[in-house]
């Protein structure tokens, strides 16, 4: 039997706005400022089904922007039905359109878009009352003057009927309009992101003044629907969770342990591929704070003989996740032998921004790299799946993890790979290449926290590089390794920026590590953003 998934949370019971993906590189954002108001709000294809819409219920509708011109081919067009939904009141849906959002409300509606003769992209200062007219709901308390973030290549030369224009800029006659008989507004910049001044501002006025909602959407609330939502389900069966002591299995641990107690079997596996320490720390904390079942096993030997002489990533991938269901496997047979028959659920920590990827109306984006996880346990495993965190961000998994007093240092640690440290190793995985990363790794994670820089930045890791250097040491010459130290301050890992750090913080970092690190002697900071790098290496 394959595994089965089914959606464990209760956003049916909140109030919601639904955000419809017009292939925004923003539409993330949107749905968590929305979120950050506390609206929950979730993402849908532009091309799904407005029967589908209706059927959410939702307080509101929010256009994402998108690539494309509404004069494209390949343009996704707007269903006029949108504008036709009403709550179980009688009062109709709102309607907020964002950049290609408003383009495609007013292309619709029998307005006019056309190329504008100069592209306008980044600050512009708005101007919300551009008639002298009553201020829209829309722009309560954004003052004038402050400042908008656009990025568009198209604009609209003409209104439909019964639409008017309640905010411009300089450069952009038609900065925001509102429907004049309903509740439908759209807005040519873009509020969800940090360089509009007001962008929250403006979120929360169509999430309360104008879809009326009050705001029930908490990481408390969503903690006591899930546990009372997970005992329902699993009764007194058993359910079995692949911990890796990141913060998503950590914090579903900590809220199945909640909800389940004793029914709850974790499984840790040392592949040999872990950071400094952490083979000692993740079950010291999971079963001295939580007191949960946790069987460990030690494959090192395993992994590394399987890891040997292979450089490629995408094989070291594959044989990483192979190895894994195997162990995983393996571990489960003893659970169900300890209970006398076998766990009826696998939970695992899947995120959001995981799912959203394969609902883009563009289809599910190009494999960069692909990503070890659970997930892909084989059909003959026969478990049922729960995944607590399928429509969260991992910042709200974050919170959920300091409510459930997961403790700090594993709930606010940077992302890590599935395949561990054996992609950051642009080599064949040795053990004295792991041991070199795990010291220079540790010297770098170690003097952000003694810097207080630790939590100022998304990941910080070490590669080491498959190249060898000329140095001087002790008057003598040397031939060692080259290790690179990568630091980027993200969001949510979908785009990020290189970490600016301090050159005098560098400095002792790459002093750290070439005298404490024999084998290795020289450093060097990747200054890549991403795009176009990633922030793994491999």
């Amino acid at each position: 039997m394959q595994c089965e998934t089914r959606n464990t949370t209760q956003a049916k019971m909140h109030e919601k706005i639904v955000i419809l993906d017009f292939g925004s590189q923003y539409t993330q954002l949107i749905a968590r400022r929305v979120r950050e108001t506390g609206v929950y709000s979730e993402i849908h294809p532009c091309t799904v089904d407005t029967a589908e819409v209706a059927a959410l219920d939702p307080h509101g509708v929010i256009l994402s922007g998108g690539p494309c011109s509404v004069y494209d081919d390949e343009g996704p067009a707007l269903d006029p039905a949108l504008f036709e939904l009403h709550r179980p009141d009688g009062t109709p849906v709102p309607v907020l359109g964002i950049c290609y959002g408003l383009q495609a409300m007013a292309h619709q509606f029998g307005g006019e878009v056309e190329r504008a003769q100069r592209r306008e992209f980044g600050r512009a200062q708005i101007d919300v009352q551009p008639n002298g007219g009553k201020r829209s709901q829309l722009f309560a308390d954004v003052p004038s003057g402050s400042t908008v973030w656009m990025s568009h290549s198209d604009h609209l030369t003409a209104l439909p009927d019964g639409y008017e224009v309640i905010a411009h800029t300089d450069n952009a006659p038609v900065a925001a309009v509102r429907d004049t008989d309903g509740p439908y507004y759209g807005v040519q910049f873009h509020p969800e992101v940090v360089h509009t001044d007001f962008g929250h501002q403006i979120l929360e006025n169509f999430a309360y003044e104008i879809c009326g909602c009050s705001g029930d959407w908490t990481p408390a609330s969503f903690v006591e629907e899930q546990v009372h939502t997970i005992r329902e389900r699993v009764g007194d069966r058993h359910v079995i969770l692949g911990l890796s002591g990141g913060v998503d299995s950590s914090v579903a641990a900590a809220l199945l342990q909640r909800a389940l107690g004793d029914q709850l079997h974790c499984i840790f596996v040392n592949n040999g591929l872990l950071r400094k320490g952490e083979w000692a720390q993740v079950p010291d904390t999971f079963r001295g704070h939580f007191d949960m079942d946790l069987r460990t096993t030690d494959a090192t030997d395993r992994f590394l003989a399987r890891l040997d002489g292979v450089t490629d990533p995408e094989k070291k991938r594959t044989i990483v996740g192979n190895t894994f269901i195997e162990v995983f496997e393996e571990q489960t047979q003893e659970i169900a032998a300890d209970l006398g028959h076998r766990p009826t659920f696998l939970a695992q920590g899947t995120l959001y921004p995981d799912l959203i990827e394969s609902v883009s109306f563009k289809g599910p984006s190009a494999t960069i790299k692909t990503h070890h996880n659970v997930g892909g346990l084989p059909e003959e495993l026969d478990f049922e799946l729960i995944e607590p965190f399928r429509e969260l961000f991992k910042d709200e998994v974050r919170e959920i993890g300091r409510l459930l007093d997961v403790p700090a240092p594993i709930v606010d640690r940077h992302p890590f790979p599935g395949p561990g440290l054996s992609i950051r190793i642009l080599d064949a995985v040795t053990p004295e290449r792991l041991a070199l990363l795990r010291e220079a790794d540790a010297i770098f994670i170690d003097e952000l926290h003694a810097n207080d820089l630790y939590d100022e930045v998304w990941q910080a890791f070490a590669v080491l590089l498959p190249v060898q250097t000329v140095g001087v040491m002790g008057d003598e010459r040397t031939y060692e390794n080259v290790c690179a130290l990568r630091a980027v301050t993200s969001v949510d890992g979908m785009t990020a920026d290189w970490a600016h750090l301090p050159h005098a913080f560098l400095g002792r970092v790459s002093n750290r590590i070439v005298n404490e690190v024999p084998g290795i002697n020289r450093t060097v900071y990747d200054v890549s953003s991403k795009p176009p790098a990633t922030i793994e290496w491999e």
